[in-house]
């Protein structure tokens, strides 16, 4: 998410900044600013909206001076969008400049500290601390700064820091958050991704984590933590800027597939301290989680589905009753609510119209509403009573891949947290929760590398008329998200169903080749979903079943079978899903279909 791009060398570095933040665009975000050192100060401009409302400010960067400097495109993570919290963000005397991605998850500890030393901040980011921390530690040595300070910070981050007594150079830091060096005989640079520098350079060093680098004019140097020099391998860019763009995939579905496992792990990590789940954010008392009677979920889409999925997850671990609501469908049947009962609003965009209008009924019956969304200061975000960022970053295929697997995340924390709080789970039993939910991450990679198996399938099948999708439980939620996925990016006729709803109609539509992909993750469901898979195969059926590695039977039944590895039954729709989009991309790549925009639908939906 964001944008980072940094300048040093022989030219004007404003207009470098705004070139290379152009190329950016295509990540998301709410706001830009730059900050460029004259000789003299660092003159810092920045502004909510499109980079070009920055461009215009500074006429193209013509009005700001230097050599020197650091740019930023935001996507609010702390802090709604606004012109104080765009980045750069500085200490008070204005002598150090900060841009920053990733989540500093420990800036209210430091925020706290750094307010008692006598800091002043301007903003409610987590980056600001950042600005103010390097000040309290500088002592006239930016390196030595750079790693006393590090060894400070906790979370995902990419750093790119001036500071007015150190005018011939700038220092980046790498960890969890992607960062890159430009290099050229006339400066070199830092950046988020590779577009910022093809203009100028196709030789770049690709950091890793915990790598800080010091630039200058004439040379660039990377050294660890310890302060010892690494030696690099130039890498060279033989892509073009499209493809740069989308980190060399073809298109940014399957980008945003494939980055998954991070933008996972951000939404989980922050929230996991000291063995307890910490929802910061949150003002709902205990008093009132332990006196929920009854819980709504709201939301459209895939964000339906991921409601449908937490309602399982919800009332197995709270005992609330939950009810699912297409939020297009919860106003106006008149809903029974009442204080004691919470209302989650799930949003990727903040902006769903449908899911706005429920949210208000909602208040206005006197429920309690708690969104999940992804964008910072969005509409839905601003009406809620409490809201809890996702932090997927920008998604900017229509069709939801991670936005989808972070929300879900979400509903993992939220039910411990809310279990624990009622006393229903103790400390043993909720560390053994969050060393499931640590183990998503590693295991949606592993899920990654069935792709090439995934796309020999999808081309094997991607002239099918009718697919349909079944499942019991918790997989026939999934069920629900994989024909979705399938139907929206590859136009077939794809439909699912609870498997035990077979024999009430379903089963007439079954014939001789008809695809199937049976769900089949729930241990204590599997022997009824081998039935209902002889009952398909017994009519014609070709099936696909997803199943835990550990029941192989399954393989005397269906003729494609994609194993996930054995976990907890609650944190499967996690990987299965994983395999249903791979699945359903490579199917609608095989068509030929506009796989990022397909027709007829919007990202966001914001009308009725």
């Amino acid at each position: 998410m964001c944008g980072i791009v940094g300048y040093v060398g022989k030219e004007s570095a404003a207009p470098i900044l705004l070139d290379g933040l152009s190329k950016l665009e295509y990540r998301g975000y709410d706001s830009a600013g730059v900050a460029v050192f004259d000789g003299d100060r660092i003159n810092v401009e920045k502004c909510k909206g499109r980079l070009k409302v920055l461009s215009d400010k500074i006429d193209g960067g013509n009005s700001l001076k230097g050599n020197l400097g650091i740019g930023h495109t935001r996507w609010a993570t702390h802090g709604a969008p606004s012109d104080v919290n765009s980045h750069p963000h500085t200490n008070e005397k204005g002598t150090f400049a900060v841009v920053h991605n990733g989540i500093i998850e420990n800036y209210i500890k430091l925020r706290s500290y750094l307010t008692d030393m006598g800091y002043n901040f301007k903003s409610d980011t987590d980056t600001e601390v950042v600005a103010h921390l390097f000040d309290h530690y500088f002592n006239g040595d930016m390196l030595e700064t750079a790693i006393k300070m590090l060894g400070k910070l906790e979370g995902s981050y990419a750093l790119g820091i001036l500071s007015k007594d150190n005018p011939d150079r700038m220092i980046a830091v790498r960890k969890d958050s992607p960062l890159i060096v430009g290099l050229s005989e006339d400066g070199n640079f830092i950046a988020s991704d590779i577009p910022a520098v093809l203009p100028y350079t196709r030789d770049v060093y690709l950091l890793e984590d915990n790598e800080i680098v010091e630039l200058r004019q004439d040379g660039v140097t990377v050294y660890d933590m310890d302060k010892r020099i690494i030696k690099k391998d130039v890498f060279k860019i033989n892509w073009d800027i499209s493809s740069a763009e989308k980190g060399g995939y073809e298109h940014f579905m399957i980008k945003e597939i494939m980055e998954q496992p991070k933008a996972i792990k951000d939404t989980i990590s922050p929230r996991i301290k000291d063995d307890k789940i910490v929802f910061e954010e949150l003002t709902l008392s205990k008093e009132y989680i332990r006196d929920i009677k009854k819980i709504f979920i709201v939301a459209c889409g895939s964000a339906y589905h991921v409601g449908m999925v937490g309602k399982y997850i919800l009332e197995d671990m709270t005992r609330i009753p939950v009810e699912v609501d297409l939020a297009s469908e919860f106003r106006y049947r008149n809903p029974i609510l009442s204080p004691d009962t919470l209302v989650i609003a799930i949003s990727q965009s903040g902006e769903t119209a449908d899911t706005i209008a429920a949210i208000r009924e909602a208040k206005r019956l006197g429920a309690k509403v708690l969104s999940i969304v992804n964008v910072v200061g969005s509409t839905i975000a601003r009406e809620s009573d409490n809201v809890i960022y996702t932090w997927a970053g920008p998604e900017i295929a229509v069709a939801t891949t991670k936005a989808y697997s972070t929300q879900l995340a979400i509903m993992y924390l939220l039910s411990s947290h809310f279990a624990y709080i009622k006393g229903l789970i103790d400390d043993c039993k909720l560390s053994e929760i969050i060393k499931n939910l640590d183990l998503i991450p590693p295991l949606v990679e592993k899920m990654i590398s069935n792709k090439d198996k995934l796309q020999y399938y999808a081309s094997k099948n991607f002239n099918s008329k009718n697919i349909f999708f079944l499942g019991r439980g918790i997989d026939y939620a999934i069920a629900l998200e994989g024909s979705l996925k399938l139907k929206e990016i590859s136009y077939i006729n794809s439909e699912a169903y609870a498997a035990g709803e077979l024999k009430h109609g379903t089963i007439s539509l079954i014939e001789d080749g008809t695809f199937v992909i049976a769900l089949a993750t729930q241990d204590r469901l599997f022997p009824k979903m081998l039935s209902n898979i002889k009952e398909v195969k017994t009519r014609g059926a070709k099936v696909m079943a997803i199943a835990k590695e550990s029941n192989k039977e399954i393989e005397q039944e269906a003729d494609i079978v994609l194993y996930i590895p054995d976990c907890d039954d609650l944190i499967t729709p996690s990987l299965a899903v994983i395999l249903l989009q791979i699945f359903s991309y490579y199917v609608a790549v095989s068509k030929g279909c506009d796989v990022d925009k397909p027709r007829n639908l919007a990202k966001s939906v914001t009308v009725e």
